[in-house]
Formats: structure tokens, C-alpha cells, sequence
């Protein structure tokens, strides 16, 4: 089956064109220079000037320090020159464009994963440098825990490969599969790797739950399905609470994506819109006859469509109380089963600071100062301000294992 994760995608920055100019000629009586235009701009506009040219500075150490217009300026109007060095702020980065978000960027016309989000929240500036410059290779920690999810999917799930030509054949199959599972989940009251496609906040989310089931009676007098996500670990030990946090949030984020489309349904309209898709595109072969082997009558992507959003109408929201466990990678002994609630307000809350960063509305921030011990994990911490060895030779203390933050799956 096609990958249902959208891939990072890095965008070399575009070096200006360099313009031509007139010759200057040069008889032996006088000289003739091309005429200049001349155009007057406003203190304001200086000031947005003299703003992005200090915040260029600041991103290119080497760059020209002559002097300044806002030593003229700064003394007539400091509110106005603030309002600009923070606009300076909110829109300049390592590697942004001043009228491009990183939607625009790295994600058009794709939904942004529920991994984007919480990598993310682990740092903002590492996932701005992720978006500029790629990820690192994964490593064998890394690759375990990946296999690890893929034999835990197929002791539930069995795969078929199926040519696809064109992008309406793979949401079709994106789509199919999720039908799948719900269905696997009705039946026998458990499922893996469930696909999530829903608009939350003006924003197109996808996400891939790892584990959902019916709750036992002594769990839960909910009758909505627990969502699971288990996480492997390289020691027998807990992780550090940031990346506990970081889990809960996750989990989270997949009960919002799941009653979201539960209780408002699934937009149509905007789908096909938003991913450039042809509602009327009569399926291939390949794709149709799996939809066929489903026990589906369909022939277009806008019959898949309607049968992904009748489908999730019948189901119950998600259970309020979420599990998250954890697995040592040697043995797939249980570390520990982490139980908690539901937290609607602190969830909407981090999703919209997160969806602030990808929107350009403000600038990334760097992780807390007391989570700086993530930076001696990080692969740019020997380029990043952020990093406690830039500023002290005594960092926080580091957690009992060395954090990997989410990629994609």
C-alpha cells in the first residue's frame, strides 16, 4: 500500500538574480551615468527596512555593519520602531521567506501530520531547521522501533501492494484502508495503524494511529474505542517527562483528528479543493477491484469519499481515557501502561501555539531552558543559539536516554 505520511521536502533557498546596468561612458570631456530613479519612502517604511536588514544581520553574522537610518529614527518614534523589530521577529528566520509560512513552504497542498505537530512542540527551532536543511539519517534506534510497529501491525493487518496512477488512486486507497479498519474494529473490536484524515481549525490534519480497541468493562463505563500508542525504548527505564508530554500529546492530538470528524463530519467540498483532486476521476482497475474485494461499490474517488465520511458517522467518539505504553526494544517486555484523561483545553491550546509556528505568526522559539538537555541530542546544536554550551558550561541535567523527537511514519 502507498505510504500514508507526507515526506519532509527541503527548498534550497533561491539566490536573487543579479540585475544588468546601463555602461557608464567615459569621454575624455564628461561623464555619463544611466539616470537612477528616484523614489521616497516614508519613515515607516525606512523603519521596516532597517528592521529586516538588522534581523538579516543577525542570521548572517559576516554581513556589512554600516551604520544605521534607525539612529535617526529610533529617537522620534521608539512605539513604532518596537511594533517593527517585532514584526522583524515574527517574520524572519534562518531560512523562511517574509511572505511565505511554512504551510506555504513545506506542506501545500498536503495535510500536515500529526508528527509535524508534535515534533514541533519538542522544539520549534529544531523542526524550523528540519524544514531547511532535512533530518538526519535514521539511525538503528530508530529503524528497531519502526520494525517493531510494522510486526505489531501485521499481527492484525495484512498488506497488499496495488498499482496506483494518479493521486486520486492513492487518497482512494488511503481511504479504503481507514474504511478497512473501522471495520476491523467493529468486528473484532481491534485495529492498528488507522489512518486519520480531518479539518481542524482551518487546517487539513492526517494522522496514523498506532493501536485502538474496545474497552473492557473494568477500564471504562465509555463504550468509545481506547486509542494506544506504545513507544520502544532502547533501556528498561522511563522517559524523561518532556517526552512523556510529548506522548500524551500525540495521543491527544489522534482523539481530537478522531471526534473532530466524528461530530462535524467530513468536508467534501474543501478536500478536493485544498489537494487538487478530481472528485469525478474514474478509478484504475488495480484500485477498483480491491475497493470491489472490500465488499465496496465504488468507481470514483467521490464515492470513496462519501463512504470514508457515512463510515466514521456511525462511530461513538473517542474513550476520554488514553494509553500510552512503553516497551523495552530487547526482549518487548512492558516498561509501563501510562493512563490519563482526555485534556480538550491544554490540547486545543498547544495546537493552536504549534499551528501559530507553521502559519509564519510568529517566530519559532527555542525548548525551554530547562529542557536544554535536548540539545546535546540534537543535530544542530552546534549551529544553534539555543544550545546550553553557547552560554554555559554547565547544562541541565540530561534524561536516562538519549530522545529521539517524532518523525514521520
Amino acid at each position: 500500500s502507498e505510504s500514508t505520511s507526507d515526506s519532509l521536502t527541503t527548498t534550497p533557498p533561491t539566490m536573487p538574480a543579479q540585475s544588468e546596468t546601463d555602461a557608464i561612458s567615459s569621454p575624455e570631456t564628461h561623464h555619463v551615468f544611466p539616470e537612477i530613479p528616484i523614489e521616497i519612502i516614508s519613515e515607516e517604511e525606512m523603519a521596516i527596512l532597517d528592521a529586516a536588514f538588522a534581523a538579516t544581520r543577525s542570521i548572517f553574522p559576516s554581513a556589512i555593519r554600516s551604520a544605521s537610518p534607525s539612529r535617526i529614527l529610533a529617537g522620534e518614534n521608539p512605539k513604532m520602531i518596537r511594533s517593527i523589530t517585532l514584526f522583524s521577529k515574527r517574520k524572519l528566520s534562518a531560512c523562511s521567506d517574509i511572505e511565505e509560512s511554512y504551510l506555504h513552504r513545506f506542506r501545500r497542498n498536503q495535510a500536515l501530520g500529526v508528527t509535524d505537530l508534535t515534533g514541533t512542540e519538542w522544539c520549534e527551532k529544531q523542526m524550523e531547521n528540519v524544514l531547511c536543511f532535512g533530518r538526519r539519517k535514521v539511525n538503528k534506534a530508530m529503524k528497531v522501533g519502526q520494525a517493531r510497529h510494522l510486526q505489531l501491525e501485521e499481527e492484525v493487518v495484512k498488506k497488499v501492494r496495488v498499482r496506483v496512477e494518479s493521486n486520486e488512486d492513492k487518497w482512494a486507497l488511503k481511504l479504503l484502508n481507514s474504511i478497512a479498519g473501522v471495520n476491523q474494529f467493529l468486528f473484532e473490536g481491534r485495529t492498528r495503524e488507522l489512518l486519520l484524515l480531518g479539518f481542524i481549525g482551518g487546517q487539513w490534519i492526517v494522522g496514523i494511529i498506532d493501536e485502538l480497541r474496545k474497552a473492557y468493562a473494568e477500564e471504562s463505563s465509555d463504550t468509545g474505542p481506547i486509542l494506544i500508542d506504545t513507544k520502544t525504548r532502547l533501556r528498561d527505564t522511563l522517559p524523561a517527562e518532556p517526552q512523556r508530554r510529548n506522548g500524551r500529546l500525540q495521543l491527544m492530538l489522534y482523539k481530537l483528528l478522531w471526534d473532530t470528524i466524528v461530530k462535524e463530519g467530513f468536508p467534501t467540498g474543501p478536500f478536493f479543493d485544498y489537494f487538487s483532486l478530481n472528485r469525478h476521476y474514474i478509478l484504475s482497475q488495480d484500485v477498483r477491484d480491491n475497493i470491489a474485494n472490500a465488499g465496496i461499490q465504488a468507481q470514483t474517488l467521490e464515492e470513496i469519499v462519501r463512504y470514508y465520511e457515512n463510515t466514521f458517522k456511525m462511530l461513538p467518539l473517542a474513550n476520554d481515557q488514553l494509553l500510552l505504553k512503553y516497551e523495552f526494544q530487547k526482549d518487548q517486555s512492558i516498561i509501563a501502561e501510562i493512563r490519563f484523561n482526555h485534556d480538550h483545553e491544554w490540547v486545543m491550546s498547544k495546537y493552536r501555539e504549534v499551528i501559530e509556528f507553521w502559519r509564519n505568526e510568529r517566530e519559532a522559539e527555542y525548548t525551554p531552558e530547562e529542557e536544554r538537555w535536548k540539545c546535546r541530542y540534537c543535530q544542530f546544536a552546534k549551529s544553534c543559539p539555543g544550545n546550553p554550551s553557547f552560554e554555559s558550561p554547565s547544562p541541565s541535567s540530561p534524561p536516562r536516554e538519549a530522545p529521539a523527537p517524532p518523525i514521520p511514519s
